[in-house]
């Protein structure tokens, strides 16, 4: 690997490595490594946990009302295949990789690749220097993918929206409660109801509890006059 790979990595990191070897091993691809214990499979294997504990306290810190689900569903969007590889790209990292002769050209790597280079350096970036260094470079990149990935969730999100604004405009989260069931086990209808403040909303049916509770979570979003009747999200996640 040549040092000029090497040093347009770290220009395009913004960080200087004391121990180069920890670099040169998380940019070489096990097609062309003499084993693949000398490859950065190891080193993504680190960065992908390393690169999860930083979303996560992001997230934790900058989002103290989201709940657990929550925060676990925007964090597994925000560091999935797709995300990373699309990072990796558009910093240009993916032109560092070293990869044997059978890959095509840069631009065609398989996101795959793309994605597990991003894990790789930010494995060698926290052997090297530290958790500092590595949260510095991730929020720089990938703050924009979780205000991105919040904004998309919460656009098709019936349950998400209600307590944003409930939070916004009344300084509450909404409780939902279930009224009802019937039918027999194996093909049970739920009747919930979100309340509020001590205010109850109206009520909605479905076939199963996470779903009642997102129309029950409309029918509040209609009723406080936030949504109209034929008026949709899109999918919501149930």
């Amino acid at each position: 690997m040549k040092q000029e790979q090497l040093d347009r990595c770290q220009e395009i990191i913004g960080y200087r490595f004391s121990d180069l070897d920890l670099l040169r091993m998380a940019l070489t691809h096990s097609s062309i490594a003499p084993s693949r214990l000398e490859s950065n499979e190891r080193m993504e294997f680190l960065g992908d946990v390393v690169l999860g504990l930083v979303i996560c306290e992001a997230l934790y810190r900058g989002h103290p009302r989201f709940l657990e689900g929550e925060l676990t569903k925007i964090k597994s969007a925000v560091v999935s295949r797709q995300v990373c590889g699309r990072v990796a790209r558009q910093i240009g990292l993916d032109e560092c990789l070293h990869v044997g002769k059978g890959f095509g050209p840069r631009r065609s790597l398989p996101g795959s690749l793309t994605a597990a280079v991003l894990e790789s350096v930010v494995g060698a970036m926290y052997l090297d220097g530290g958790i500092e260094p590595v949260r510095r470079f991730i929020l720089e990149h990938m703050a924009a993918q979780i205000d991105s990935v919040i904004a998309e969730e919460h656009a098709r999100n019936y349950k998400s929206v209600l307590q944003q604004y409930l939070q916004q405009t009344w300084n509450t989260t909404p409780e939902y409660e279930l009224l009802d069931e019937k039918g027999p086990d194996h093909d049970k209808a739920f009747e919930v109801c979100v309340v509020c403040n001590g205010q109850r909303f109206a009520s909605a049916w479905a076939n199963n509890k996470k779903t009642a509770e997102q129309l029950a979570a409309r029918a509040a979003l209609i009723e406080l006059e936030i949504l109209q009747p034929d008026e949709e999200l899109g999918d919501f996640d149930t």
